[in-house]
């Protein structure tokens, strides 16, 4: 598990909610392990009250499964629910981005320009979170560029499905596919071509199905049976 300090004034609850929500999508707690309160008070030198606060907060959402006096382990990945986590995404992006092809700044493309180099040399690398971190900065920004911050974290809730997928499709999937799909977004913001930059958004969003046989095959143990 991948530790970090506590940030200023956050509470203990907050700080065992951010670091168990970052390693569960980020895959450093997998799909189906078990989690224990007290190493989990021990590692990150906090007591067992704030951490089963977090981890209750985390079963609403359907990130732990807790079998009370016997096991907390980490859920296994939902479909149902990244499919709705990816029609949710879809759904506000696809509508935003038209904004932000009227509203885009130079300053803007500078920032989408320098994002997408990052990502390939981190790509190059083999800097996978770092990859994620500025797939994330990027489509954030249409949120930035059109001044709808709330909406955007009112997604991230239930994003957190989606993401872990997201994830698993970079670990398992060698090209880079994702980037030059940015790439392409990217092109149709700078030409203000709306109707171009939501067919290349539509079909972006939807490559986690077309991964999802590969992610599924290398991964088996990860994933919720379907019922």
């Amino acid at each position: 598990m991948k530790l970090s300090q506590a940030l200023p004034r956050e509470t203990g609850k907050n700080y065992a909610l951010r670091v168990l929500k970052e390693n569960i999508v980020g895959l450093e707690l997998p799909p189906g392990s078990q989690i224990s309160e007290n190493e989990l008070s021990a590692a990150l030198g906090i007591s067992r009250t704030p951490i089963r606060e977090a981890l209750s907060e985390l079963e609403v959402i359907g990130l732990v499964e807790i079998v009370p006096q016997k096991k907390t382990s980490i859920s296994l990945i939902d479909y149902g629910l990244v499919e709705e986590a990816s029609f949710l995404r879809f759904t506000l992006e696809y509508a935003v981005i038209e904004q932000v092809c009227r509203e885009r700044t130079e300053e803007d493309l500078l920032r989408f320009g320098q994002n997408i180099e990052l990502q390939r040399l981190l790509f190059r690398t083999g800097d996978l979170d770092g990859v994620m971190e500025k797939d994330n900065e990027f489509h954030r920004a249409f949120f930035e560029i059109t001044r709808k911050m709330e909406i955007y974290q009112l997604m991230q809730k239930l994003q957190v499905h989606f993401d872990r997928v997201r994830n698993l499709s970079l670990s398992t999937i060698t090209d880079a596919a994702i980037i030059d799909e940015h790439e392409a977004i990217f092109a149709s913001i700078r030409a203000r071509d709306a109707e171009k930059a939501r067919a290349q958004l539509r079909a972006h969003l939807a490559r986690y199905r077309i991964d999802a046989d590969i992610i599924r095959s290398a991964c088996p143990q990860y994933f919720k049976q379907k019922k």
